[in-house]
């Protein structure tokens, strides 16, 4: 673990397993059994490891807001959230613009998206970090994985490809679940 507190703290967390109902639009899709057990598995983790955002910013897709539904029940504070139209389905340039715009004095930024957009911000932002968790999360960041990132910033309009540091890459399995 960092030994030493971030001024920010980012946390990435991609929609956990969801279904492929025939006949359903992308952005309704549901989790699927295994992702309504690996949801609050996460959420436990998070109040475990006092990992309780300012904020989440949650795509408006069906699957992330139910594994944010399912996070939040465990978690031991109200956690304002904001239904985030602007990282659903977006690259990893885009996902920055969005955490830019994010006011400064929030220390704890939640995002609860998807991939390839999670994955590809987390590698874009990371510099350093935890060796086993860097190259866990570059081989591959499954359905709620939960990526941990520090950055030495004064407001998040400054972050920017190479600021992060990847202090630890959570999923389920790794969880033994």
């Amino acid at each position: 673990m960092n030994p030493i507190l971030p001024k920010h703290r980012l946390i990435l967390l991609r929609h956990a397993k969801s279904a492929w109902p025939d006949g359903v639009a992308d952005r309704e899709r549901p989790l699927a059994d295994r992702g309504r057990k690996a949801a609050p598995v996460i959420g436990a983790y998070m109040v475990r490891e006092k990992l309780i955002p300012d904020i989440a910013l949650v795509s408006p897709a069906r699957r992330a807001q139910e594994t944010w539904k399912l996070v939040r029940r465990a978690l031991s504070k109200k956690v304002s959230e904001v239904e985030a139209a602007d990282i659903y389905e977006v690259s990893a340039e885009r996902m920055l613009d969005v955490i830019r715009a994010v006011e400064p004095g929030i220390r704890t930024l939640l995002i609860v998206g998807h991939n390839p957009g999670m994955e590809n911000a987390a590698s874009l932002i990371v510099a350093d970090g935890n060796a086993d968790a860097m190259w866990r999360m570059r081989e591959k960041f499954p359905t709620a994985g939960l990526a941990v990132i520090d950055l030495d910033l004064d407001g998040w309009d400054e972050i920017a490809a190479g600021t992060g540091y990847l202090e630890r890459f959570i999923t389920p399995r790794s969880l033994g679940k």
